[in-house]
């Protein structure tokens, strides 16, 4: 069993599922979210919940961050006091998704003060991390890398090192989270499609699943949407916002056009704007219902008003 001492920041609900599958592995894990709330179901799981940021870090050689952004990190790590808590040479795995620059940029300040940084990002959404499947699109040194080896392994069933320079693994998510984003808006595009034509959604579901134009997140999502189960949500609005928004930025630098990632985002947007931003990512088929008068998770509704 492992005998490291973790800090963890962030008990979401990727961070709760990841902190645990720490506890689970035989870590001792310190950590800390600003709701009271996540702070007593994580000691309620057996964990050493703090009151403040930099006391997760008290006798931590590693330390996770998953949080919502650039600024939170930022704010973490660099106002908080937890890196004078952290032990020297100790390993920073950053799981939030972010842009790429920044990413470089902090691995360099963390570097000049004797701490190694990965570029952690994960994919797999909330079972992944509750049940320690996480895909990791890692990046850093392999001194980072196998000093955290073991905490890594107890949190991903698939772990990549895909490069020593920070900064790779976050390109990787964006492209990820420009596949997954676009997916989830065009299912939603064409499931309200049929539904406006009359279609029965369920049974358009069902069709689609069994064809060409299913995929994985067709499956996962397109029920949310036929049962209007948006919350709590598995993965909020807002951070599909952020997220392609992220992605955006990366065009801009690498001046890429982004024109599938650029319609996903305002519909998003459109969905936050409507009230949503609180709700799953599968209420971005509202702003299809909305316009068109219908309703996936109401076949009636629908086909009443535009039934063939």
């Amino acid at each position: 069993m492992a005998s490291q001492t973790i800090g963890f920041i962030g008990l979401g609900a990727m961070g709760m599922g990841m902190a645990k599958r720490l506890l689970a592995h035989g870590f001792a894990v310190r950590g800390y979210d600003v709701r009271p709330e996540a702070r007593a179901a994580f000691a309620a799981a057996g964990g050493q919940a703090v009151e403040q940021v930099r006391d997760a870090g008290t006798g931590s050689g590693i330390l996770f961050v998953m949080v919502f952004n650039a600024e939170q990190i930022e704010e973490v790590l660099f106002t908080s006091g937890i890196l004078d808590e952290i032990g020297a040479g100790s390993t920073i795995i950053v799981s939030s998704t972010v842009a790429a620059p920044f990413i470089r940029e902090l691995a360099t300040r963390i570097d000049s003060l004797g701490h190694r940084l990965i570029d952690g990002p994960v994919s797999g959404g909330v079972p992944a991390a509750q049940d320690g499947t996480l895909t990791m699109m890692g990046a850093g040194s392999k001194a980072a890398f196998d000093h955290a080896r073991q905490a890594l392994g107890a949190i991903t069933g698939t772990l990549y090192q895909l490069a020593e320079e920070p900064g790779v693994g976050s390109y990787v998510k964006a492209v990820n989270q420009l596949l997954a984003g676009v997916h989830v808006a065009v299912a939603a595009e064409g499931m309200a499609l049929g539904t406006r034509a009359g279609a029965d959604p369920r049974v358009l579901y069902d069709v689609i699943r069994q064809s060409a134009g299913s995929s994985v997140l067709f499956e996962r999502k397109v029920p949310q949407m036929l049962d209007a189960d948006y919350v709590p949500p598995k993965s909020a609005v807002e951070i599909w916002v952020k997220d392609l928004g992220a992605v955006l930025d990366a065009g801009r630098e690498l001046r890429f056009p982004l024109p599938m990632t650029a319609a996903a985002h305002q519909l998003y947007l459109s969905a936050a704007a409507a009230g949503h931003g609180q709700d799953d990512y599968a209420s971005v088929v509202t702003f299809f219902e909305d316009i068109a008068g219908i309703s996936l998770s109401d076949r009636n509704k629908g086909s009443r008003k535009y039934g063939s």
